[in-house]
């Protein structure tokens, strides 16, 4: 199950960096679960946008990359509307994608927000 969903938040991220690219890509879902967290992202992306600017130092979501924004978005959807997912397994998740995808600060940025957030008790 793990390795299948690792697989289906990869292929989500990749849409959904995609769609911020270029918008009129149609999705084509691997998953039902990757179909999730892109619907999800996409329908709640103001209110996660506004979630994540709470907690940006010094920082604002235009100068953030946009790996790190969709990792960031992908991870805030999980934690707040998918309950059978535990928080520390999106964090570690989004991070680990970032490690891959992302530059070598992406992973230890995106572990602070998102840490925050939970520390907080932060929600949409």
């Amino acid at each position: 199950m793990l390795t299948s969903r690792r697989k289906a938040r990869e292929e989500a991220f990749k849409m959904l960096f995609q769609i911020d690219v270029n918008e009129d890509i149609e999705p084509n879902f691997v998953s039902p679960f990757t179909e999730r967290i892109v619907q999800g992202v996409i329908e709640h992306k103001d209110k996660i946008d506004r979630l994540i600017e709470k907690y940006l130092i010094n920082w604002t979501l235009e100068r953030i990359s946009l790996v790190d924004k969709t990792l960031l978005r992908m991870a805030i959807y999980e934690i707040c509307f998918e309950d059978d997912v535990p928080f520390a397994v999106s964090i570690n998740e989004a991070v680990e994608l970032a490690h891959k995808y992302g530059d070598e600060k992406s992973g230890k940025f995106i572990n602070g927000v998102l840490s925050n957030i939970i520390k907080k008790g932060d929600t949409i």
